[in-house]
């Protein structure tokens, strides 16, 4: 069976997606990465270096790879800091293929400003960006960055960094039902099961960075969200039972033999 994952123009096979942060190197980050199985890294171009390339550079540690970068505007404010940031990046690599992400509480919450968010995601679009939009799990936003041209829309199961899972499930399945595009669940993933309910509640992909680049083992922990991943989109596909108040017998009890 052919089940791909299809953003703007960009075509993957592996619906999981890891970020490149909080590594204690970029050959771990590597190493992870490759293990995950994913085929897309987002990097934050204020953080870490891939445009520079008289310095340690993680596009050159993944310049034997087929993996995909998604430059993403961690650190930006406001929509003009954003969108000022992805010009740079497109003009300094060529890259268009975008995670935008604009933080509105940047000391407790790290919780995204939808409504800068929401200008930002307009004016990128507009410049031909593929933009898959970080944002707070509400169908309604969702719904309006779609509107706004976003190609992906990528809601926080939870606080990022956070690794507490999903929060809000029914936030889930309503923006799934909101939007045509891509449904990305990204931030506060902690371990594998919490991947795989993020498939099981139909999100299209996962995105995580934390949980795996400070588990004890990434390598490890990176190959088990590969595979939490594929289970979760699995299940999903085949249907899970209805859910009963009551027991419901495996083997019918229709025309068995009296035995008394």
């Amino acid at each position: 069976m052919t089940d791909t994952l299809q953003i703007g123009k960009h075509t993957f096979t592996s619906r999981l997606i890891v970020g490149s942060g909080k590594y204690k190197d970029f050959a771990t980050t590597k190493e992870a990465t490759l293990a995950s199985g994913a085929e897309i890294i987002t990097v934050a171009v204020r953080r870490v270096n891939i445009m520079d390339n008289k310095s340690e550079n993680l596009l050159e540690t993944f310049k034997d790879t087929k993996i995909e970068f998604l430059p993403n505007s961690a650190g930006c404010v406001n929509a003009k800091e954003a969108v000022t940031l992805f010009r740079l990046v497109r003009e300094a690599t060529g890259i268009d293929f975008i995670k935008l992400e604009i933080i509105g509480d940047t000391q407790k919450t790290l919780y995204p400003d939808v409504l800068e968010t929401l200008n930002a995601t307009e004016i990128l679009a507009k410049e031909g960006f593929c933009v898959l939009t970080y944002t707070n799990d509400d169908p309604i936003m969702a719904k309006r960055l779609e509107d706004a041209g976003a190609s992906a829309v990528m809601p926080l199961a939870a606080p990022i960094g956070s690794g507490l899972g999903i929060q809000n499930r029914y936030n889930i399945a309503f923006i799934k039902e909101a939007i045509k595009v891509p449904l990305i669940v990204d931030a506060g993933v902690g371990c594998g099961s919490d991947a795989s309910i993020a498939m099981e509640l139909g999100a299209d992909g996962v995105l995580t960075n934390t949980a795996i680049a400070q588990a004890q083992n990434p390598t490890l922990m990176a190959e088990a969200m590969k595979y939490a991943v594929q289970a979760g989109r699995l299940s999903y596909l085949a249907g899970r039972i209805p859910r009963k108040a009551y027991a419901s017998a495996s083997s019918p009890i229709d025309g068995m033999a009296n035995l008394g």
